[in-house]
């Protein structure tokens, strides 16, 4: 198919004026745009995360990303930047936009970005864009002061919260540990004969009593014997001794055995044993009947006779014995009144052991606690000292923002030039459609397809002279009232309507 140029070049010229329209709307308000809008100035502040001065376990430490993370979305909630528009006179219109436009604004003209990594510094940057270099300038300090004093008030914040908590925490175990000790004291108290610790001493205790209740015993029946073997040679030979015992009276036989009893016992025992100290107020009575039986017989002179005088030493004798027996008696009786007491405390102690070792493992367990949370305190009063003197992790100012003396925008060309692109697209659009949605037949060609029949001649259409003429007048005007009125309304829409980049972003806004 051969491509017929004359035609289609017909065309062109004849769809011009609207292909013209489209181009010059387009690039003139690009122009336009690009002269109204007004320049813009860009200035920003560097931030970097030290580390801590003096290294601590007690002094805050985060992730420095995360920390920055934090504080960039501090930084900007509503209140700052409204409280900054308002401040700074950001908007010069700020009176006739609402807050959530103020907000919209503040925050599509602040740009924070952050760079860290391995082996990295962990870097903020805010940068900030006005038409006033003056202002751009004093919005990013405000940012950057707002930055430091809020990282210095939280960082403080959160080392006093933290000191604050572990001297509650001290407090709060050191009176548990108090109470636990006089709950332990008072079961001591409550249990002081059958504690574990004296359980070797009590059974020794028992031992020894067993062993003295035996000999106690053994010594009552031995005494209840020799009474019996007095009595039975009394009545028998009305004497209360053989020939061979005649010069030793009963009295001082008896002293005698008390005295060597002594004697051994202080062998084994100590003075203050009971045993003892027993068996010494035996011999000091027995040496007391001695010395007033001897006194007696003296005075006497030989008494009234033999029989009266064996009597006598019977019944002495008999009474010693009876008194031995009496204080065998008592102590027997006393040493099992102990001994059953100490039994019960030794059967109690294995309960008390159990109930004592959980206090005890209480007591352990709070007092672990407790110096835990000292030291941890002492940590944090390390720390809160750190923060307070600005030598753990800060944020620190490198670069300040200064007053820009070189406009960062807009690119007035590169304006125009997509203004100039979009108007050429239009043309073509425009071509295109109207070539797309024209079905009549203008050409042989288009006939031949259409109809499926060759024509055998084609006769053009002979314009007239003045048909010629109110075509070209058509278009000249054409021309000229897109070439002027295009302008001249944008200018119209621009002053009396609303600016044509305000347009443009709203358009912009919602395309994308």
């Amino acid at each position: 198919m051969n491509f017929d140029f004359r035609f289609f070049w017909n065309l062109f010229l004849k769809r011009l004026p609207l292909m013209m329209a489209a181009f010059l709307i387009c690039a003139g308000s690009s122009v336009f745009v690009a002269i109204n809008t007004p320049k813009s100035y860009s200035t920003s502040a560097t931030l970097l995360v030290e580390e801590p001065q003096i290294q601590s376990s007690g002094a805050l430490s985060e992730n420095a990303g995360v920390q920055l993370e934090v504080i960039q979305q501090r930084l900007m909630t509503r209140a700052n930047l409204i409280d900054i528009a308002n401040n700074r006179n950001v908007l010069p219109d700020e009176e006739d936009m609402t807050p959530d436009e103020v907000l919209d604004l503040m925050r599509a003209t602040i740009d924070i970005s952050r760079s860290s990594g391995r082996d990295r510094a962990t870097v903020m940057q805010i940068q900030f864009e006005n038409g006033d270099p003056q202002t751009a300038a004093d919005v990013v300090n405000d940012l950057v002061t707002i930055v430091l004093n809020d990282n210095a008030r939280q960082r403080t914040r959160a080392a006093e919260g933290k000191l604050a908590f572990f001297e509650q925490e001290v407090q709060r175990l050191g009176i548990d540990l108090d109470a636990q000790s006089e709950r332990i004291l008072v079961f001591k108290s409550s249990n002081a004969g059958a504690l574990p610790d004296s359980l070797s001493y009590r059974r020794d205790r028992v031992d020894l009593l067993q062993e003295r209740v035996a000999r106690l015993e053994r010594e009552s029946s031995g005494l209840q014997e020799q009474r019996g073997r007095i009595i039975q040679v009394y009545q028998a030979t009305g004497r209360l001794q053989s020939e061979a015992d005649e010069r030793m009276s009963p009295t001082e036989r008896r002293l005698l055995d008390l005295e060597a009893q002594l004697s051994q016992a202080l062998s084994v025992f100590s003075e203050n044993n009971p045993r003892v100290k027993l068996l010494q107020n035996q011999v000091d009575r027995q040496r007391e009947l001695f010395a007033s039986e001897s006194a007696g017989l003296v005075a006497e002179g030989g008494g009234d006779g033999a029989e009266g005088s064996e009597d006598a030493l019977l019944q002495i004798s008999l009474a010693q014995l009876d008194t031995q027996l009496e204080s065998i008696e008592i102590e027997t009786t006393a040493s099992n009144e102990e001994l059953v007491v100490l039994q019960e405390s030794i059967a109690k102690t294995s309960a008390n052991q159990i109930a004592l070792d959980a206090l005890e493992r209480d007591y352990e367990n709070i007092q672990g606690q407790y110096n835990a949370a000292v030291d941890r305190l002492n940590e944090a009063r390390v720390g809160e000292r750190i923060e307070v003197s600005s030598r753990g992790q800060r944020i620190t100012v490198i670069e300040n923002a200064n007053v820009p003396t070189v406009p960062s925008g807009p690119s007035r060309r590169k304006i125009v030039a997509a203004g100039v692109g979009a108007g050429l697209l239009a043309m073509a659009a425009i071509f295109f459609l109207l070539e797309t949605l024209n079905r009549t037949i203008r050409r042989p060609a288009e006939l031949v397809s259409a109809l499926g029949v060759t024509p055998i001649a084609a006769i053009p259409y002979i314009e007239s002279a003045s048909r010629r003429f109110a075509r070209r007048s058509f278009q000249v005007t054409s021309f000229l009232v897109v070439l002027v009125g295009v302008p001249l309304g944008l200018w119209l829409l621009d002053q009396y309507y609303l600016p044509l980049n305000q347009i443009a972003d709203q358009l912009i806004d919602r395309l994308l």
